[in-house]
């Protein structure tokens, strides 16, 4: 899609003021500036922005159980379990990436804490060791708040952290590979949390997990898009991200089309199992998602792909919540 005169005149947008700036380099966005202080070094590192998809997916993975119920001592364990899924395995997952990306980010943001020296490699591998921990623990206490017999949540926990580790450490190192990389970092954004969240409250069958994994696909297009960002040095590095084999033309649209026809398949299972009102409404939340596709993603994924995600990414969570919300009221619940 060509771009039109009018957009080729647009406004450069203002300077970010300091304070702007600084948010952004909390919350680990890319663009950020630098600083000297040790704590905020570390919170960059975890990257709290990647943290919402998880804190969400618990959410939906409760609603699709069936059983939460609007209790303090639920309230407490599902909050437990948004701690352990995002700022402890999510800033473990992140800190690790950063530290066997160190070569990459020195390409694509020199500015980030360790190309640029800020923190020293120690510091960062003691950082790697306590989130790991702690996320261990809280998930075996909520195993056992939970009265497991199987210690399910523990054993997602481990799952999880091995595949963050496999997806940024040599010599597996999955990122290398844009499909299975972007899936595993889907996979981990949307249907781990779920079963953590369904886990604790209710059942997690292996139709849910199923349905998830393959909801997870769509987070395979959402991946794709922050790979745009980094095609120079995924580039010069060797990796095959999809941007690199494709183009960035060509992998806007795969991205587009993996996040569209894996969410439209959700619609078809809700129909299958007789939440029709869900699937109306997912249709619904579905549409403005293609259109911010046709004017950011598909227009110049390049320039476009944070306007874009914060445009459309709103209503792919939401289509989440009515996705689970209505999987929690029907016989999958129950393993049909």
């Amino acid at each position: 899609m060509a771009l039109s005169a009018g957009s080729l005149t647009t406004k450069l947008p203002p300077p970010e003021t300091p304070a702007v700036s600084d948010a952004r380099q909390l919350l680990g966005i890319k663009g950020a500036t630098g600083t000297t202080n040790i704590w905020k070094l570390r919170l960059q590192l975890m990257k709290p922005v990647t943290w919402i998809p998880l804190l969400w997916g618990v959410i939906c993975g409760a609603a699709a159980s069936g059983q939460y119920q609007w209790r303090v001592p639920d309230v407490l364990a599902a909050a437990a379990c948004m701690v352990m899924s995002g700022p402890l395995l999510t800033g473990y997952t992140q800190t690790i990436n950063d530290y066997y990306d160190r070569e990459i980010d020195a390409i694509n943001e020199p500015y980030r804490p360790i190309p640029s020296g800020a923190i020293p490699l120690t510091q960062v591998k003691l950082q790697i060791w306590m989130l790991l921990l702690g996320g261990l623990a809280v998930a075996y206490g909520l195993d056992r708040w939970a009265e497991h017999t199987t210690p399910v949540v523990l054993f997602l926990a481990l799952g999880g952290s091995f595949v963050s580790f496999i997806y940024s450490a040599p010599p597996l190192k999955l990122k290398q590979n844009g499909w299975i990389g972007n899936y595993a970092l889907g996979a981990s954004y949307i249907a781990l949390p779920w079963w953590a969240g369904q886990a604790l409250f209710g059942q997690l069958t292996w139709t849910t997990a199923l349905l998830t994994l393959a909801y997870s696909l769509a987070g395979l297009g959402i991946a794709v898009i922050n790979d745009f960002k980094s095609v120079e040095g995924d580039r010069a590095l060797g990796l095959q991200s999809l941007p690199v084999v494709f183009g960035i033309k060509k992998a806007s649209w795969i991205s587009a089309g993996m996040i569209d026809i894996f969410q439209l398949a959700m619609v078809v299972v809700l129909i299958a199992i007789g939440q029709h009102f869900a699937s109306v409404v997912l249709i619904l939340l579905i549409i403005p998602q293609i259109t911010f596709q046709d004017i950011w993603l598909l227009r110049d994924p390049l320039a476009f792909d944070v306007r874009y995600q914060t445009s459309a990414q709103p209503f792919l969570i939401l289509g989440m919540l009515v996705t689970a919300l209505a999987i929690g009221h029907s016989p999958l619940t129950q393993g049909m």
